[in-house]
Protein backbone atom coordinates (compact mmCIF):
# COMPACT_ATOMS: atom_id res chain seq x y z
CA UNK A 1 0.00 0.00 0.00
CA UNK A 2 1.64 3.58 -1.18
CA UNK A 3 1.93 6.08 1.49
CA UNK A 4 -0.32 8.52 -0.39
CA UNK A 5 -3.01 6.13 -0.08
CA UNK A 6 -2.74 4.71 3.06
CA UNK A 7 -5.41 5.59 4.70
CA UNK A 8 -5.28 8.01 8.14
CA UNK A 9 -8.67 7.41 9.43
CA UNK A 10 -9.49 11.38 10.47
CA UNK A 11 -13.12 10.45 9.75
CA UNK A 12 -12.84 7.99 12.79
CA UNK A 13 -10.50 9.58 14.69
CA UNK A 14 -12.16 13.11 14.32
CA UNK A 15 -15.71 12.49 13.36
CA UNK A 16 -17.36 12.86 10.41
CA UNK A 17 -16.69 16.09 9.49
CA UNK A 18 -12.88 15.06 8.88
CA UNK A 19 -12.24 13.55 5.97
CA UNK A 20 -9.77 10.39 5.52
CA UNK A 21 -7.32 10.28 2.44
CA UNK A 22 -8.46 8.43 -0.02
CA UNK A 23 -7.24 4.34 0.53
CA UNK A 24 -6.68 1.75 -1.78
CA UNK A 25 -9.43 -0.05 -3.08
CA UNK A 26 -9.49 -3.55 -2.58
CA UNK A 27 -11.33 -5.97 -5.23
CA UNK A 28 -12.85 -8.23 -2.44
CA UNK A 29 -12.43 -5.84 0.91
CA UNK A 30 -12.36 -7.77 4.22
CA UNK A 31 -14.38 -6.84 6.94
CA UNK A 32 -13.44 -8.17 9.92
CA UNK A 33 -14.42 -7.66 13.74
CA UNK A 34 -11.49 -8.91 16.41
CA UNK A 35 -12.99 -10.21 19.96
CA UNK A 36 -10.49 -11.45 22.66
CA UNK A 37 -9.72 -10.52 26.40
CA UNK A 38 -7.67 -7.72 27.22
CA UNK A 39 -4.15 -8.91 27.12
CA UNK A 40 -4.36 -11.19 24.20
CA UNK A 41 -2.78 -8.51 22.01
CA UNK A 42 -5.87 -7.28 19.52
CA UNK A 43 -4.57 -4.17 18.74
CA UNK A 44 -1.28 -5.50 17.32
CA UNK A 45 -3.10 -8.00 14.71
CA UNK A 46 -5.69 -5.36 14.17
CA UNK A 47 -2.70 -3.67 12.54
CA UNK A 48 -0.99 -6.19 11.20
CA UNK A 49 -4.32 -7.25 9.36
CA UNK A 50 -4.42 -3.70 8.24
CA UNK A 51 -0.89 -3.62 6.79
CA UNK A 52 -1.41 -6.61 5.00
CA UNK A 53 -4.72 -6.62 3.79
CA UNK A 54 -5.54 -3.11 3.34
CA UNK A 55 -8.17 -2.86 5.99
CA UNK A 56 -8.60 0.45 8.05
CA UNK A 57 -8.24 -0.46 11.77
CA UNK A 58 -10.96 1.05 13.67
CA UNK A 59 -10.12 1.33 17.29
CA UNK A 60 -12.73 2.76 19.54
CA UNK A 61 -10.11 3.03 22.06
CA UNK A 62 -7.84 5.28 19.99
CA UNK A 63 -10.92 7.85 19.11
CA UNK A 64 -11.91 7.80 23.03
CA UNK A 65 -7.60 8.95 23.05
CA UNK A 66 -7.74 11.05 20.11
CA UNK A 67 -10.63 13.00 21.60
CA UNK A 68 -8.47 13.86 25.10
CA UNK A 69 -6.25 15.53 22.94
CA UNK A 70 -7.69 16.94 19.77
CA UNK A 71 -8.27 20.59 19.73
CA UNK A 72 -11.58 19.65 17.18
CA UNK A 73 -14.91 20.04 18.64
CA UNK A 74 -16.55 16.72 19.91
CA UNK A 75 -19.97 15.76 19.19
CA UNK A 76 -22.49 15.67 21.52
CA UNK A 77 -22.47 11.76 21.67
CA UNK A 78 -18.48 11.88 22.43
CA UNK A 79 -18.68 14.98 25.00
CA UNK A 80 -20.96 12.77 26.62
CA UNK A 81 -18.27 9.86 26.68
CA UNK A 82 -15.52 11.85 27.90
CA UNK A 83 -17.64 13.03 30.77
CA UNK A 84 -18.11 9.65 31.77
CA UNK A 85 -14.50 8.75 31.20
CA UNK A 86 -13.10 11.64 33.38
CA UNK A 87 -15.84 10.46 36.20
CA UNK A 88 -13.78 6.84 36.00
CA UNK A 89 -17.25 5.49 34.89
CA UNK A 90 -17.78 3.10 32.04
CA UNK A 91 -19.56 4.47 28.90
CA UNK A 92 -22.83 3.31 28.48
CA UNK A 93 -23.60 1.31 25.72
CA UNK A 94 -26.21 4.20 24.19
CA UNK A 95 -23.28 6.44 24.31
CA UNK A 96 -20.66 3.91 21.93
CA UNK A 97 -23.04 3.23 19.46
CA UNK A 98 -24.16 7.05 19.00
CA UNK A 99 -20.49 7.35 19.03
CA UNK A 100 -19.98 4.60 16.32
CA UNK A 101 -23.07 5.11 14.62
CA UNK A 102 -21.96 8.84 13.57
CA UNK A 103 -18.74 7.34 12.31
CA UNK A 104 -20.65 4.86 10.16
CA UNK A 105 -19.38 6.12 6.63
CA UNK A 106 -15.91 4.23 7.56
CA UNK A 107 -17.48 0.86 7.17
CA UNK A 108 -18.09 1.56 4.13
CA UNK A 109 -13.98 2.23 3.13
CA UNK A 110 -12.86 1.01 0.16
CA UNK A 111 -10.44 -1.10 1.73
CA UNK A 112 -12.07 -2.55 4.19
CA UNK A 113 -11.89 -2.82 7.76
CA UNK A 114 -10.95 -4.56 11.51
CA UNK A 115 -12.76 -3.09 14.24
CA UNK A 116 -11.19 -3.43 17.27
CA UNK A 117 -13.10 -2.92 20.54
CA UNK A 118 -16.47 -2.39 19.45
CA UNK A 119 -18.53 -4.45 19.95
CA UNK A 120 -18.39 -5.37 23.32
CA UNK A 121 -22.07 -6.27 24.47
CA UNK A 122 -24.99 -8.25 22.46
CA UNK A 123 -27.15 -5.14 22.28
CA UNK A 124 -23.64 -3.31 20.27
CA UNK A 125 -23.70 -6.01 18.30
CA UNK A 126 -26.85 -6.33 17.33
CA UNK A 127 -26.83 -2.65 16.48
CA UNK A 128 -24.27 -3.25 14.41
CA UNK A 129 -25.48 -5.95 12.27
CA UNK A 130 -28.20 -3.84 12.11
CA UNK A 131 -26.62 -0.99 10.55
CA UNK A 132 -24.42 -3.48 8.55
CA UNK A 133 -27.64 -5.15 6.87
CA UNK A 134 -29.07 -2.09 6.17
CA UNK A 135 -25.53 -0.51 4.20
CA UNK A 136 -25.50 -3.69 2.88
CA UNK A 137 -22.26 -4.49 3.88
CA UNK A 138 -21.49 -7.79 5.42
CA UNK A 139 -19.04 -8.91 7.77
CA UNK A 140 -16.23 -11.44 6.23
CA UNK A 141 -15.46 -12.86 9.33
CA UNK A 142 -15.79 -12.27 13.27
CA UNK A 143 -11.93 -13.09 15.04
CA UNK A 144 -11.92 -14.30 18.70
CA UNK A 145 -8.26 -14.42 20.23
CA UNK A 146 -8.69 -16.80 22.92
CA UNK A 147 -6.12 -17.40 25.53
CA UNK A 148 -6.17 -19.37 28.64
CA UNK A 149 -6.62 -17.25 32.20
CA UNK A 150 -3.93 -17.85 33.80
CA UNK A 151 -1.34 -16.90 30.69
CA UNK A 152 -3.65 -13.63 30.41
CA UNK A 153 -2.61 -13.37 34.18
CA UNK A 154 0.86 -13.21 33.52
CA UNK A 155 0.57 -11.00 30.07
CA UNK A 156 -1.41 -8.47 32.14
CA UNK A 157 0.44 -8.55 36.00
CA UNK A 158 3.80 -8.70 34.42
CA UNK A 159 3.28 -5.21 32.76
CA UNK A 160 5.37 -2.30 34.02
CA UNK A 161 4.28 1.56 32.97
CA UNK A 162 6.57 4.46 32.87
CA UNK A 163 5.33 7.38 35.33
CA UNK A 164 6.64 10.16 33.20
CA UNK A 165 5.82 9.02 29.24
CA UNK A 166 3.44 5.84 29.65
CA UNK A 167 5.76 3.28 28.01
CA UNK A 168 4.93 0.12 28.09
CA UNK A 169 7.29 -2.88 29.52
CA UNK A 170 6.49 -6.45 31.12
CA UNK A 171 9.23 -8.00 33.57
CA UNK A 172 10.23 -10.97 30.85
CA UNK A 173 8.69 -10.38 27.82
CA UNK A 174 9.73 -7.03 27.12
CA UNK A 175 11.96 -6.08 30.18
CA UNK A 176 13.47 -2.33 30.45
CA UNK A 177 17.24 -2.32 30.06
CA UNK A 178 17.32 0.48 33.27
CA UNK A 179 15.21 -2.35 35.96
CA UNK A 180 12.88 0.09 37.38
CA UNK A 181 13.25 2.75 35.25
CA UNK A 182 12.02 3.71 31.66
CA UNK A 183 14.58 3.34 28.89
CA UNK A 184 13.04 6.14 26.74
CA UNK A 185 13.02 9.18 29.28
CA UNK A 186 14.20 7.79 32.63
CA UNK A 187 10.73 7.99 34.45
CA UNK A 188 10.30 5.47 37.46
CA UNK A 189 8.20 1.96 36.42
CA UNK A 190 5.36 1.16 38.29
CA UNK A 191 2.43 -1.39 37.92
CA UNK A 192 -1.29 0.28 37.67
CA UNK A 193 -3.96 -1.21 39.92
CA UNK A 194 -5.65 -2.90 36.77
CA UNK A 195 -2.78 -5.15 36.20
CA UNK A 196 -2.22 -6.50 39.55
CA UNK A 197 -3.44 -10.35 39.45
CA UNK A 198 -6.03 -9.87 41.41
CA UNK A 199 -7.56 -7.41 39.44
CA UNK A 200 -6.96 -9.03 36.67
CA UNK A 201 -8.72 -11.87 38.06
CA UNK A 202 -11.90 -9.79 38.18
CA UNK A 203 -11.78 -8.20 35.10
CA UNK A 204 -11.76 -11.36 33.13
CA UNK A 205 -14.64 -12.55 35.20
CA UNK A 206 -16.46 -9.20 34.38
CA UNK A 207 -14.87 -9.77 30.68
CA UNK A 208 -16.73 -13.61 29.94
CA UNK A 209 -19.68 -12.49 31.75
CA UNK A 210 -20.69 -9.46 29.28
CA UNK A 211 -18.79 -11.31 26.01
CA UNK A 212 -20.31 -15.04 26.13
CA UNK A 213 -23.92 -13.78 24.56
CA UNK A 214 -21.56 -11.77 21.90
CA UNK A 215 -19.66 -14.58 21.53
CA UNK A 216 -22.44 -17.20 20.43
CA UNK A 217 -24.33 -14.59 18.36
CA UNK A 218 -21.87 -14.69 15.91
CA UNK A 219 -21.48 -18.58 16.09
CA UNK A 220 -25.07 -18.94 15.68
CA UNK A 221 -24.80 -16.40 12.52
CA UNK A 222 -21.59 -18.68 11.12
CA UNK A 223 -19.10 -15.76 11.08
CA UNK A 224 -16.61 -16.88 14.63
CA UNK A 225 -13.30 -17.83 14.04
CA UNK A 226 -11.78 -18.84 16.91
CA UNK A 227 -8.00 -18.34 17.03
CA UNK A 228 -5.16 -19.30 19.56
CA UNK A 229 -3.71 -16.26 20.65
CA UNK A 230 -0.66 -17.97 22.36
CA UNK A 231 3.20 -17.50 21.19
CA UNK A 232 4.08 -14.40 19.18
CA UNK A 233 2.67 -12.01 17.39
CA UNK A 234 4.09 -13.37 14.17
CA UNK A 235 2.64 -16.67 15.09
CA UNK A 236 -0.85 -15.29 15.60
CA UNK A 237 -0.80 -13.39 12.70
CA UNK A 238 0.05 -16.59 10.80
CA UNK A 239 -2.85 -18.69 12.30
CA UNK A 240 -5.25 -15.55 11.64
CA UNK A 241 -4.45 -15.45 8.14
CA UNK A 242 -4.50 -19.09 7.45
CA UNK A 243 -7.82 -19.25 8.93
CA UNK A 244 -9.14 -16.25 6.51
CA UNK A 245 -7.73 -17.72 3.98
CA UNK A 246 -9.48 -21.28 4.35
CA UNK A 247 -12.68 -19.30 5.16
CA UNK A 248 -12.42 -17.65 1.71
CA UNK A 249 -11.94 -20.76 0.19
CA UNK A 250 -14.42 -22.17 1.97
CA UNK A 251 -17.15 -19.49 1.28
CA UNK A 252 -15.93 -19.55 -2.78
CA UNK A 253 -16.84 -23.57 -2.01
CA UNK A 254 -20.28 -22.87 -1.06
CA UNK A 255 -21.07 -19.80 -4.05
CA UNK A 256 -19.61 -22.68 -6.95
Amino acid sequence: MSEQNKNDRAAWLQGPAAECLIPEAQANPWRLVLLGAPGVGKGTQADLLHQRLGACHLSTGDVFRAATRTDCSPSPAMKEALEYMRRGALVPDATVWEMVRERSSCFRCRGGFVLDGFPRTLAQAESLKQLLDDEKLPLAAVVNYELPLHEIVDRLSGRRTCEKCKAVFHVTGQPSQSGDFCDRCGGRLFQREDDRPESVTVRMDAYERSTAPLIQFYRDLGLLMPIAADGSPEKIFARTLTALEARLNWKADLAS
